[in-house]
């Protein structure tokens, strides 16, 4: 980023970062909607939504750190005020944005800002402006109050706020077949709804193995025998048959599992069932 520039003027200088940050916003608006970006390219993500998204488990005071500015992707409650790289939307905040980029410009010390840690990334809860001013003025770190919230997902893979769909419908599915270590990692859907298919099928076949074997099983039993008797046989011989490509196994196994139904009407596998799917893949 480029530094801010240095008249030897300094209230003339704030004016001039102000502007300058805000014709970069309505620059920056623009060329999205002209390369037909998402509409949430430029929006910071909203705190409650994503921890809604991944799965509130607890929280704790980290104190005072030092954090990558480019690491604060959101915002508690004022996200409407600032764009996903915190300049200025309007210019509502430009009298206070001013302000503190004039006491910058002049050596004085800004009060540290005061964020949520999701992960790697940061939400803010106070400090806004004084965010927006060090981006502006060219910083990359800035000091900060940490209260750091674990999450039951990852926010790794979290650009838009689009995405907190696929992790929320990812997390109802986890809870539904709440799968452990490798088995938890390797599914990974990119179609929000097929978390809400694949939790269904394996319910289902959760349920016909209860009734072959005439005994109960709770959902964490269940998600590992799926996962070992049926996820990862069919994904082998998936492979073998060359019958995944190039999507990931989870969609691949997604996909032959409904084909294998609708083609034969069965739910076993062998070798008329991987000729059919072959067939009509071609």
């Amino acid at each position: 980023m480029t530094p801010a520039r240095d008249t030897g003027f300094p209230r003339a200088d704030a004016e001039h970062d102000f502007l300058r940050a805000r014709r970069r916003q309505v620059l920056s608006r623009l060329a999205n909607r002209l390369r037909r970006e998402p509409d949430d390219v430029n929006i910071t993500l909203p705190f409650d939504e994503v921890v809604e998204a991944l799965g509130y488990v607890s929280e704790r005071r980290v104190g005072l750190r030092v954090i990558k500015l480019d690491s604060i992707v959101g915002s508690v409650d004022r996200g409407h005020d600032f764009d996903r790289r915190f300049r200025p939307t309007s210019g509502r905040v430009r009298e206070r944005w001013e302000r503190l980029a004039l006491a910058a410009r002049r050596g004085e010390a800004l009060p540290p800002i005061e964020v949520y840690r999701v992960g790697d990334l940061h939400f803010i809860i106070d400090g806004h402006h004084r965010v927006s001013v060090a981006l502006a003025m060219g910083l990359s770190t800035i000091d900060a109050y940490v209260t750091e919230v674990r999450t039951k997902l990852s926010p790794g893979g979290i650009r838009y706020r689009g995405d907190l769909i696929v992790k929320d419908y990812r997390r109802l599915f986890l809870e539904r077949v709440p799968l452990t270590g490798q088995a938890r990692a390797s599914i990974v859907l990119s179609d929000p709804w097929h978390y809400a298919m694949l939790g269904e099928h394996v319910e289902a076949w959760g349920f016909r193995l209860m009734q072959d074997e005439g005994t109960f099983l709770d959902r964490a039993t269940v998600a590992n025998r799926w996962y070992t008797d049926e996820y990862q046989p069919v994904v082998e011989m998936l492979r073998q048959a060359d019958l995944i490509g190039e999507r990931p196994e989870a969609e691949a196994y997604m996909w032959v599992a409904a084909e294998r139904y609708r083609l034969i009407r069965t739910h076993r596998w062998d070798d008329e069932v991987i000729d059919a799917l072959r067939s009509r893949r071609h």
